[in-house]
């Protein structure tokens, strides 16, 4: 069964609005870019990248933009600049293409399907979980959530919160508990009750990287003891408004662990929704979902044609 069918009307509509601050941001850059020239040459490309570096896109995916930019101006002989909105659509959406593909079907996996969520304090990572359960359990399938973040107490409430508003079972122990202990228990509960999907959060504190990676190894070689290829998934949730800094983040959490899919919060109160495509690039690791504002539905599969048609239109 697939998860949910993703876009609709509004949920198009929803897009639009949530890329608006990006969109008003690039094509203003990008007018200035180009004003009193008729074709791509050198300066509309040092302009364009100037565009893209200051929206956030990064050094390094901006740099190959302009290179593939380069490549076809040289191929065609003659771009003109309002063929430049086409090109530069083209050159991203082929680059996101790269970062692999994200399977929803749960079908072919095991019972249960484990998620296992990382990110840092604020990024939106609890009301993700919140809306990623609610999401499952409106395709018809069941979910438990295990509190396994044990070290802010907030933490905890925050997901029993989300747990009553989607009614939807959650294991949870004291702050302080060993968060290895609370993914066994999660994991044990799914078993028993036959879950389908199993979410499980868990801290994100970046300032020691080893103690990280200690605590997310020992988390998922004690989910292995009752599902032997658990996690599934090891989701990274991150905060679009910070930019350049989400991508450290990104590197910083893919080194400690093996992050194979992202989610992108907050991107409708931000004009650094360019920060997609270099997170995307730079870690090769495909972007599954987005957050466009805080109501439960507010969670969408991220679909790059629909993300690059709509950031250009």
């Amino acid at each position: 069964m697939g998860i949910f069918n993703f876009f609709s009307k509004e949920k198009k509509e929803d897009l639009q609005h949530g890329l608006d601050k990006t969109k008003t941001s690039v094509f203003s850059k990008l007018t200035k870019a180009i004003v009193g020239k008729s074709h791509v040459d050198d300066d509309v490309l040092d302009n364009l990248e100037e565009v893209l570096i200051t929206s956030d896109v990064g050094v390094a995916t901006t740099l190959k933009i302009i290179e593939r930019i380069q490549k076809r101006v040289a191929k065609d002989k003659y771009v003109s600049t309002s063929e430049l909105n086409q090109v530069l659509k083209d050159e991203i959406a082929s680059l996101l293409s790269e970062s692999g593909e994200t399977d929803f079907s749960l079908t072919k996996n095991p019972q249960p399907y484990v998620i296992m969520v990382v990110g840092v304090n604020g990024v939106g990572k609890t009301t993700t979980i919140g809306k990623l359960a609610y999401k499952f359990k409106q395709a018809g399938h069941s979910v438990i959530l295990g509190a396994a973040d044990t070290f802010r107490a907030a933490a905890i409430d925050q997901l029993k919160i989300w747990a009553d508003r989607v009614d939807v079972p959650i294991v949870a122990q004291d702050m302080g508990s060993d968060p290895a202990s609370v993914a066994f228990d999660t994991l044990k509960s799914a078993i028993a009750k036959q879950s389908d999907v199993v979410i499980v959060d868990t801290a994100g504190r970046l300032h020691n990287k080893v103690n990280l990676m200690n605590e997310l190894s020992k988390i998922k070689n004690v989910m292995q003891k009752v599902v032997p290829d658990a996690p599934h998934e090891i989701l990274l949730v991150l905060d679009a408004s910070t930019g350049q800094n989400a991508v450290e983040q990104a590197k910083q959490f893919s080194a400690a662990t093996e992050i194979n899919a992202l989610a992108l919060t907050k991107l409708d109160g931000t004009a650094k929704g360019g920060v997609a495509i270099g997170i995307s690039d730079t870690l090769k690791i495909p972007i599954k979902y987005i957050g466009l504002g805080e109501k439960m539905t507010d969670l969408q599969i991220f679909d790059k044609t629909e993300f690059v048609n709509t950031l250009f239109e």
